[in-house]
């Protein structure tokens, strides 16, 4: 009589990624994928069939490159952000498409032997990941990439209270998880971090040429801000901070990556127009270099003397660690997950949140001190190598699977005890 086959003793853990999109956060759970330690843990990922505009940034073909990983396509059904209420009623054809890959996929998480369910605050992961993981007898543990405000949709604040684990990517999305109510015992903080052996944060092309394609001087004092145009992101307080700077440094030039978001700014029309607007009133319209949406953006960071994004409360902020990366000091508002990233006079300058004179003051400071530049630029560098790889961030999201896997006792001390790793950040909120 032939053997029963032995079942896997790893963690069975089934990621799951309906956005067509490979945006940020599906960077930040790809990275987690990849590192994620396969003699311990058992790495699905559900991964929608869509594809994005853009064949390049579309998540299956990205997520698909990722080694020893189970990728299961899925049809998730088509999101309803943005669509008309008619368009989500007369969708028959792709509800139904969406409920079988649902049934498929609560057959492919028993046969699998899934252990844990892990999806994004989005609504169509954590709704359905709540769902599928009752379905199969998992965990589900749900990772926030923003804070919890009021814009947060029922569903989703559902899925938060039904979960057994909520992620926040910086203490301070995890304090605001508290605040709402939800258990602090269930909570649970993991840094996002980057990857230095992706992309080209060892070899950004040179930044005398990046300069000369975006007409700036090779001598020009250049501040560089990257991010979608969006409200939050400070860009008004950055501009408004440039007037001061250029008082003491005439050729001074502010290099804007990324494009316009206008579903960010809604009943105000494109935040690019109020933009130019204020630039235009300033008197900076030779001081701004507006590239649009680029691939390339380590190069136009290294070709920048100093980042600066001025966010309200940015959740966490990996384009501060770009900017580490490539050995740039960082000025932002003391605010949201920015402090937890950028340590305050070694990495970067931090000023008060909307002060712009303080802003002015940081960048001034920088543009004037090279050696401090580039003794904070190495000093970013080295505390992103330390501090933010994911390897360190991986190893403690292994810990937070511990603490709500049915099996747990299973999988304790498989790689070496249960210490906290270096760089990784802190369990609870």
């Amino acid at each position: 009589m032939p053997a029963r086959p032995t079942r896997d003793p790893r963690l069975g853990v089934l990621f799951l990624q309906s956005q067509a999109f490979f945006g940020a956060d599906s960077a930040i759970h790809a990275q987690l994928m990849r590192h994620l330690d396969r003699r311990v843990v058992n790495v699905h990922c559900a991964c929608t069939t869509e594809h994005a505009t853009d064949r390049r940034m579309s998540a299956l073909s990205r997520i698909a490159q990722i080694p020893d990983l189970h990728v299961r396509p899925t049809d998730f059904g088509p999101s309803v952000y943005g669509r008309p209420l008619r368009s989500r009623i007369g969708g028959g054809a792709h509800a139904l498409r969406a409920t079988a890959g649902a049934i498929g996929l609560v057959r492919y998480g028993r046969r699998e032997r899934i252990d844990i369910v892990h999806g994004t605050e989005k609504p169509r992961d954590a709704f359905l990941g709540v769902w599928l993981a009752r379905a199969i007898g998992a965990r589900m543990v749900v990772q926030m990439h923003v804070g919890l405000d009021d814009w947060i949709s029922p569903r989703v604040r559902w899925a938060l209270r039904a979960a057994d684990g909520v992620i926040g990517v910086s203490r301070f999305v995890s304090e605001s998880i508290v605040r709402a109510g939800y258990p602090a015992e269930r909570v649970f903080t993991v840094h996002n971090s980057l990857d230095l052996a992706e992309g080209t944060w060892d070899s950004p092309r040179g930044a005398a040429s990046t300069r000369a394609e975006l007409g700036i001087a090779s001598d020009a004092p250049v501040i560089c801000i990257a991010s979608r145009l969006f409200r939050w992101k400070g860009h008004h307080d950055l501009v408004d901070a440039l007037a001061r700077v250029r008082q003491r440094f005439p050729d001074v030039r502010l290099l804007v990556v990324g494009e316009d978001d206008p579903r960010a700014n809604p009943g105000f029309g494109g935040y690019r127009a109020e933009l130019d607007a204020r630039i235009a009133e300033l008197g900076l319209g030779q001081s701004v270099v507006f590239t649009g949406f680029r691939t390339d953006v380590a190069d136009l960071m290294a070709a920048a003397d100093v980042f600066c994004q001025p966010s309200a409360e940015e959740p966490f902020g990996m384009v501060y660690l770009e900017a580490m990366a490539v050995r740039r000091p960082v000025v932002a508002y003391a605010s949201g997950g920015a402090p937890e990233v950028i340590a305050d006079g070694e990495t970067g300058l931090l000023a008060k949140r909307g002060d712009i004179d303080g802003l002015a003051a940081a960048l001034t400071r920088l543009l004037e001190n090279e050696p401090l530049r580039r003794q904070m630029g190495e000093a970013g560098r080295a505390r992103v190598e330390r501090v933010f790889n994911p390897a360190a961030s991986a190893a403690t999201l292994l810990e937070v699977y511990r603490a709500v896997a049915p099996r747990r006792n299973e999988i304790t001390g498989a790689v070496g005890g249960k210490d906290e790793p270096s760089g990784a950040a802190g369990m609870r909120p």
